[in-house]
């Protein structure tokens, strides 16, 4: 998971785009090299909605640890892990999901049967969600130290670092779109409401996964404002092309994936695309193993980045036109992540 040189940027067979952030963040970059960086990441945000980033400043061994932390957690028996259980419904989003519990989806809707028919297929994941640790309406359940003793303190510095490197992007979102303030989008983006997230997908037979019975993660596109993915060798992540086709977003070492949320697709009036994915089968046949074709286990560690709970989502003036009108109402970001949770949990 170390740094990224030409030579593999330019062997990359993911199917988006894989830029290097290392002169964005260079104090001895030029403001040219700083634009033409932030250009690219828009650029891939526009086009496809998803872009790998190499070198981005996360470092290496941070990513290595919070993976080893990850396995250890998830390798617990389910008695130590129901020790900091997820909160009844989607108000709270924290703490151990088991398998089953949280049904992803793009279905926004008050119809509780159709919550319950949404489940007839389980996701056959589980999670554990972190958040920062003053957000006081979002307030973190976390194992007791006995459990898992150094999890709750390596797990708040590791927040602090993404947190860190989410504001570099953003910055140069900022940038690439040419706004007036540059920083704009960080006035909005203490990264209070942020969201850790330690992803487990169990070993399931592929065959559930292909007759529909069972899924990994069904397609939806992400509620905040952007997201940072750092995933296994496993692969089986997706993306949504425009032509409708969904196809493989092969994991890069050392980078991570960096997708668009439905707050910055409004802030940007959908210059910027907040686009459907999924968690699906690892597309090599290879990574199924045994009589049974059973999955390998995948994990992966996505980190949402968030407007502040009552910040105010509107069109940026740079993203409209005589020929581009507003279309969004102004949206508060907690009213708009209740809406869309609803038949989360």
């Amino acid at each position: 998971m170390g740094s990224i040189n030409n030579d593999q940027l330019q062997e990359s067979t993911s199917d988006i785009p894989l830029i290097d952030f290392a002169l964005f963040l260079s104090s001895t970059s030029t403001e040219t090299e700083r634009l033409t960086t932030a250009k690219e990441l828009v650029a891939a945000c526009h086009d496809v909605g998803f872009v790998s980033i190499a070198n981005h400043g996360v470092p290496s061994a941070l990513l290595s640890e919070a993976f080893e932390w990850s396995k250890r957690l998830f390798d617990l028996e389910i008695e130590e892990k129901m020790k900091a259980p997820h909160p009844d419904g989607p108000a709270v989003h924290r703490g151990y999901s088991y398998p089953g519990l949280e049904k992803v989806s793009q279905v926004v809707s008050d119809d509780l049967d159709l919550g319950k028919k949404l489940r007839e297929v389980r996701d056959c994941k589980e999670s554990y969600e972190i958040g920062h640790p003053l957000n006081d309406s979002q307030p973190n359940v976390w194992l007791p130290d006995y459990v898992l003793p150094g999890f709750q303190d390596f797990m708040n510095r590791f927040y602090t670092t993404l947190s860190d490197t989410s504001s570099s992007i953003l910055h140069a979102i900022g940038l690439g779109l040419g706004l007036s303030d540059p920083t704009y989008l960080l006035r909005f983006h203490s990264g209070i409401n942020n969201q850790l997230r330690l992803l487990h997908y169990p070993p399931i037979p592929a065959k559930e996964v292909e007759e529909g019975r069972s899924a990994r993660m069904e397609a939806h596109s992400d509620w905040g404002s952007i997201t940072l993915l750092f995933q296994d060798e496993c692969g089986g992540l997706e993306v949504q092309r425009k032509d409708g086709q969904f196809v493989n977003i092969a994991p890069v070492e050392g980078a991570l994936v960096m997708n668009v949320g439905d707050m910055l697709m409004r802030w940007s009036n959908d210059y910027l695309k907040s686009t459907l994915h999924r968690v699906t089968l690892p597309p090599v046949e290879d990574r199924f193993t045994g009589s049974e074709r059973l999955t390998r286990a995948r994990y992966s560690i996505p980190y949402f980045v968030s407007p502040d709970e009552d910040a105010i989502v509107e069109v940026m003036k740079e993203c409209t036109g005589v020929d581009n009108p507003v279309k969004y109402e102004p949206v508060k970001q907690r009213e708009y992540r209740a809406m869309r949770a609803k038949l989360q949990y």
